[in-house]
């Protein structure tokens, strides 16, 4: 239904542009148009609006609304809130790390070892300064 109170009446089925896929949509189409006062808002072509529906995609939307909202997916959302995101925030921000010189996989697997090892060496060391000037 239309802000206006009109029905869609379905057109045609196509394959969705640039889609390797094969995924389709349906286009439906509001009856009628003409002398509406929401057609401003609604659509800014000359005739009837269109729309386009991929139920295979809102299928998915779907299930991913139900994952989040489901408890595991809460638990899952606090629980990464509270992970190594801080760390890798840190280490790009404060210690301005941008992108990775090595190249290869093992190469950047020990870049990345030898900057976590430095970023817990670090935090230890202010640890450690903390406990000596307390006591």
């Amino acid at each position: 239904m239309c802000p206006n109170g009109k029905e869609f009446h379905f057109l045609y089925t196509q394959a969705v542009k640039n889609n390797k896929y094969g995924r389709r949509e349906e286009v439906y189409q509001c009856e009628d148009c003409s002398n509406c006062p929401h057609k401003e808002n609604c659509t800014k072509s000359e005739g009837n609006r269109t729309i386009r529906l991929n139920q295979e995609l809102t299928g998915y939307h779907q299930e991913v609304l139900n994952n989040l909202n489901s408890t595991k997916g809460a638990l899952l959302r606090m629980n990464r809130s509270i992970q190594a995101e801080g760390a890798f925030g840190t280490i790009k921000w404060n210690r301005d790390y941008k992108r990775a010189r090595r190249k290869g996989l093992k190469g950047v697997i020990f870049e990345l070892s030898l900057i976590s090892c430095g970023f817990n060496l670090h935090k230890y060391h202010l640890k450690k300064l903390t406990l000596l000037s307390a006591a």
